[in-house]
This record gives C-alpha cells, sequence and structure tokens, in this order.
C-alpha cells in the first residue's frame, strides 16, 4: 500500500524543449506550478519547419531516446505544437507531448475558482482541444452505424465527439455570456458610485496580489509561482486625506499566451480597460523585466486598454542592488515610476500620494461665492474637501477635486459648463454612463495669483 501511495504522489518528470537561443525558464518555472519535474532542458540548434515533428526525423529521434534515457514521462515543447505534430510526436516517443499553451491551460485549470473563471478555462480547453480530437482514438476512430446501399455509412466517432464538443462550446459561451452580463451590471452599480477604480496589471508573479493585501488588507492568495490567482479580486483602499478608491487585482500576463484564453477572459481583462487608473507592476529584479513590460503592454493594445492612465511601479526594489547594471537602466528607461516593495511595504506613501494626484488631481484653492455653497456638497461628494473658510469675499476652500461621478437627468440641467461623456454600445448610442467632471464647473473659482495647484 505504501509502495501504490508513494507511485501515485510521484512527480510527472518532463523534458523540456525550446527554439534556438529562447531561455526556458519561464517554461521551467510553469512547469513547477504544476507540479512538473524539469528532468532536462534542451534547445534546438536550429529549427526546421519540417512537416512531420517541426525538427529533421533524425533530431526527433534523438530526443525521444533521450527523453527514455532520462526516464521522462512527457516531452514539453516551448512553443505551440500543431495538433498533427505533436500526434507524430506522440507515436515516435510513446509518452505524453504537449506545448507551453497546454500547460497555461493545465494551469488556469487548476487555479480556477469562481464560476465565470472555470467557464472562461473550460471554452478555452474545449476550443484548444476540438483539433486534437484524433489523437486519442488512433484506429477506433473508425464509422459505426448504416449499411451499404440501404443508407449513409453514418458518423466516425471522431465525427460525434467533434459535434458534441461544439455543442459544449456553444452552451459554455451560453452560460459565460450571462455570467459577463451580470458582471456589467456589477460595474454599472459601482459606476452609480463616486468611487474612482484602479486596476493593478502587470506580468504574472510580479507581485500584484502582495501589492493589494499590503494596500487594503485583503487576503487575497499568494505563493511564489506563475498564475498563483486568476479570479480578479477588488477592495476598498481608504486614502489618508480622506475618500476612497476601488482597487482591482487582475489576472498576470505572460509571453505567447494562447489567444483562446485571451478570448475566454477578456470579461475578466476588461477590468483594466474600463478602470479610471492603471497600476503596471514590474518585478524589478527580473533579469528579463523589459521583455515583461513589452509583453503586458502589447496583451494591453490587444485588448484595447492602452489608453488608460497608467502609473509604472518596479515592485522588489529591495531584491535589487541599486548599484547593478540592471537597476541603473531600469531607473534611467522608467524614471517617473514609482519604486516600491510590496513585501516591506516600502514606497507605499509615495504611491498613494501619486493615485490620489492621478485620480483626485492636485490641491486645488478655491473661492467660491457664498451663493454656490452647495458646490461644497459637491466636492465633499466626488472629491476630498481638505479645508473651508467663509470669509466676505467667498468660502475659501482647498480640496482635491473629484473626476467622477453620475447625475441625474434633471441635475445636468442645472449645472453650467459642465462635461457630459455619452458612450455607446454597439452601434446604437445608450446613456450607459454620465460622467461630469467637477473640475470644469469649479473652474471658474479657482483662486487668482496664487496659482491653480499646490502641493501640500
Amino acid at each position: 500500500m505504501i509502495e501504490i501511495e508513494e507511485e501515485q504522489n510521484q512527480k510527472i518528470k518532463a523534458l523540456l524543449i525550446g527554439q534556438p537561443e529562447v531561455p526556458l525558464a519561464e517554461l521551467e518555472g510553469l512547469c513547477k506550478t504544476l507540479g512538473i519535474e524539469t528532468v532536462r532542458s534542451v534547445n534546438l540548434t536550429r529549427y526546421e519547419p519540417s512537416p512531420a515533428y517541426g525538427i529533421g526525423s533524425g533530431k526527433a529521434q534523438e530526443l525521444c531516446a533521450l527523453a527514455k534515457e532520462l526516464q521522462a514521462d512527457a516531452i514539453i515543447f516551448d512553443y505551440i505544437l500543431e495538433p498533427r505534430k505533436q500526434r507524430n510526436w506522440e507515436k515516435l516517443s510513446k509518452l505524453a507531448v504537449f506545448d507551453r499553451q497546454e500547460v497555461i491551460l493545465r494551469i488556469f485549470s487548476a487555479r480556477a475558482q469562481t464560476k465565470e473563471a472555470v467557464l472562461q478555462v473550460q471554452l478555452a480547453k474545449l476550443e484548444y482541444s476540438l483539433p486534437r480530437l484524433a489523437h486519442m482514438y488512433g484506429d477506433f476512430a473508425r464509422q459505426r452505424g448504416g449499411n451499404y446501399g440501404s443508407k449513409g455509412s453514418g458518423e466516425t466517432q471522431l465525427e460525434l465527439d467533434q459535434r458534441q464538443v461544439r455543442d459544449k462550446i456553444a452552451l459554455v459561451k451560453k452560460e459565460l455570456s450571462q455570467v459577463v452580463l451580470d458582471r456589467q451590471t456589477q460595474r454599472k452599480k459601482r459606476d452609480r458610485t463616486p468611487c474612482p477604480s484602479c486596476a493593478i496589471v502587470g506580468y504574472t508573479n510580479a507581485g500584484k496580489s502582495t501589492l493589494l493585501n499590503a494596500l487594503t488588507g485583503a487576503e487575497v492568495f499568494v505563493e511564489d509561482k506563475l498564475f498563483a490567482t486568476l479570479d480578479p479580486t477588488t477592495r476598498r483602499l481608504n486614502l489618508k486625506e480622506g475618500g476612497s478608491i476601488l482597487l482591482t487585482d487582475t489576472v498576470g500576463f505572460i509571453s505567447n499566451l494562447p489567444h483562446s484564453l485571451v478570448n475566454a477572459f477578456k470579461s475578466t481583462l476588461e477590468e483594466a480597460k474600463n478602470a479610471d487608473l492603471q497600476l503596471l507592476v514590474l518585478d524589478s529584479s527580473d533579469p528579463n523585466v523589459f521583455e515583461q513590460y513589452k509583453t503586458v503592454v502589447s496583451v494591453l493594445e490587444e485588448i484595447k486598454a492602452d489608453k488608460v492612465k497608467r502609473i509604472i511601479v518596479l515592485n522588489k526594489t529591495d531584491s535589487l542592488e541599486a548599484e547593478s547594471p540592471q537597476a541603473v537602466r531600469l531607473y534611467a528607461e522608467f524614471s517617473n515610476a514609482v519604486k516600491i516593495s510590496a513585501l516591506n511595504h516600502d514606497g507605499f506613501e509615495q504611491l498613494t500620494q501619486k493615485i490620489c494626484d492621478s485620480l483626485l488631481g492636485k490641491v486645488q484653492n478655491l473661492i467660491i461665492p457664498t451663493e454656490k455653497h452647495a458646490l461644497l456638497n459637491d466636492i465633499r461628494k466626488n472629491g476630498i474637501l481638505l479645508t473651508e473658510e467663509w470669509l466676505t469675499d467667498g468660502i475659501h476652500v482647498k480640496a482635491r477635486i473629484g473626476q467622477k461621478f453620475s447625475v441625474s437627468q434633471e441635475e445636468q440641467k442645472t449645472y453650467e459648463n459642465s462635461i457630459f461623456v455619452t458612450e455607446t454600445n454597439g452601434n446604437s448610442p445608450n446613456l450607459k454612463r454620465i460622467k461630469n467632471r467637477l473640475y470644469s464647473i469649479l473652474e471658474p473659482y479657482f483662486e487668482l495669483n496664487a496659482g491653480s495647484e499646490t502641493k501640500e
């Protein structure tokens, strides 16, 4: 019994194969997250677009022999493997063979917790498996049913299963569309409040969940693994000066992220698109931080979330030597970035100050006429009122002015110099959300000769 238990708990061993001059450290990290032990990593000396294996048959046989010598249970490729080539590799090696995309899918499947995440992963897995069903049957994928001369030859087992998978995909998409509607309803409820939103985006394992926990006191699962968390988590961050913002931790990005996952997690990734501000978190101690930054920006562009205001946050600076070549280049290229350590809470005061300035504006000095005293309620509701003093020439106010709040149709007529933005949904224009910028209302009352912006 003990031997059987040990055999069941034994880790799967894998031989990793990558393209020429492409580091395999990230694939090793993905395998570690999945609980797969890497017995050896091999980079090909050259990549030949052979129709059978993607490389020459002699090299393929050599790699299969190496896998058997190392007693590997699987061969994992760091690039996308076409279904036909995957079947050829499995026949040649007699081992399980899959690619980077399937590794990521398996991780997502193991980590998904909420109904939305489970459905999104299920959809991506079904779409990935559809062209790969053939290698599951081999000689059993024969036609069944029907007699020659009486009726059609019937469907093959493969065709039946493909149809079932397509039906399942349609069903999951229908369920997911309802979940997306529920999420949109929740977002509309949040948009009715004057609380600005901020999304934490970045490469996987950059410390996004640790940052959310440290800033808000949340208890999001944190682990030093790739894709430790998948589900977006929103918490309220109370600011020192008063007021609050909504802070959302989003799913991490990775290079060569499968398009099926990008499409499946579209509703989740929209948190970054609909936010008023993005915190782009980078792991400053990672030697590939510059490539990771390009990957994150590329994915944000793909989901059309690249127009949102952004703050670069350099995390894990406590693990980076200040005079190292990477630190010098990093601080030069991201000179306006905020340097923090989410683990040690270093740099948080500067970060919250920058978030406050970006979302609620700089501190403004205003002189509001006494007959316009109702504007003070708007400032309290939609911004941060720091001081007020009633004098003979008006109400002297120091405040941070909120940039987002909703008003009714009747209230629109009461404000002069207001800016209303009508958002469209598809081809039919909807008044989906009204954004009234308090800044434009109060601009005539900025205190002259004192400057429109002051620092505390």
